[in-house]
């Protein structure tokens, strides 16, 4: 019998990575930036996912971001506005829909552990994870029009599954923000807890998942999925759409507005 050993964890600038009772914690680490990624962060994202899917001994991954302010606020705009791209990446490309696709695919439950604002992209992040806790000081939104963006995959059409499809078009065209009690009511997150006792919370879910049979979690984890898996191929269309829109004159008026704190005018754009 081959036995293949791990590899250390990949050392991380952007991401926290570490293990405890079979659990992977994944924590993203700009909390100077509200914990928004730019393309090296998802790079990352990916090989620590990708990392505790290679660990036999990891039967389950918390995602959460570093500080009390914020999950994920999605894209760095701030970044976009300033290059006009999400930054360097290894391959050169920003991979947001293969960490999409990674969350999905794990054959590991991944546990959203929200503690302050999933707003944007890391919306779609929570929404993406199988089980969303969240902190009683989270907030929940979508501001792509507002910003001159977009997720017209699984951030918008899997939302709908989630939380109806009424309640997915008010997020997405009024970018309204939605507080926990409100998100677990629509059912948009598992449970709510005490700030102070949210890592805790989805630590101890996780160990519940732990005992259990990891070959009967992967086939059911990969059967939930089944019933959705046609909207990858909306993903993968809608990035290539946003990365067109990106280019217009209306998609950057939105980047730019966000940097220079003001009001966008998405109407005078051509």
């Amino acid at each position: 019998m081959t036995i293949t050993e791990t590899p250390a964890a990949p050392t991380f600038t952007d991401v926290l990575y570490a293990t405890d009772g079979g659990v992977a914690v994944v924590t993203i680490n700009r909390p100077q930036r509200m914990n928004a990624m730019t393309a090296h962060t998802v790079d990352e994202l990916i090989a620590a996912f990708n990392h505790a899917w290679a660990d036999p001994a990891v039967a389950a991954v918390i995602l959460t971001g570093a500080g009390e302010r914020a999950f994920c606020t999605g894209g760095d705009t701030k970044q976009r506005a300033e290059t006009g791209d999400y930054g360097p990446s290894a391959t050169g490309i920003f991979q947001i829909d293969n960490l999409h696709r990674v969350i999905r695919d794990i054959p590991k439950p991944v546990i959203a552990a929200v503690n302050g604002y999933a707003i944007g992209g890391g919306h779609v992040l929570h929404v993406l994870c199988d089980l969303t806790i969240a902190a009683d000081t989270a907030q929940f939104g979508q501001v792509g029009p507002r910003v001159g963006s977009f997720d017209a995959g699984f951030g918008s059409t899997y939302l709908a599954r989630v939380v109806g499809e009424k309640r997915a078009r008010e997020i997405w065209y009024l970018c309204r923000r939605y507080d926990a009690a409100t998100a677990e009511r629509w059912g948009l997150v598992n449970a709510v807890v005490p700030s102070d006792r949210l890592l805790d919370e989805a630590r101890a879910w996780a160990a519940e998942i732990a005992e259990k049979s990891p070959t009967a979690i992967e086939f059911l984890k990969r059967s939930f999925n089944v019933d959705t898996e046609h909207q990858a191929g909306l993903a993968s269309m809608a990035s290539s759409a946003l990365a067109l829109f990106l280019q217009t004159a209306e998609g950057q008026e939105g980047a730019s507005a966000f940097a220079e704190k003001r009001a966008p005018d998405f109407r005078s754009a051509p």
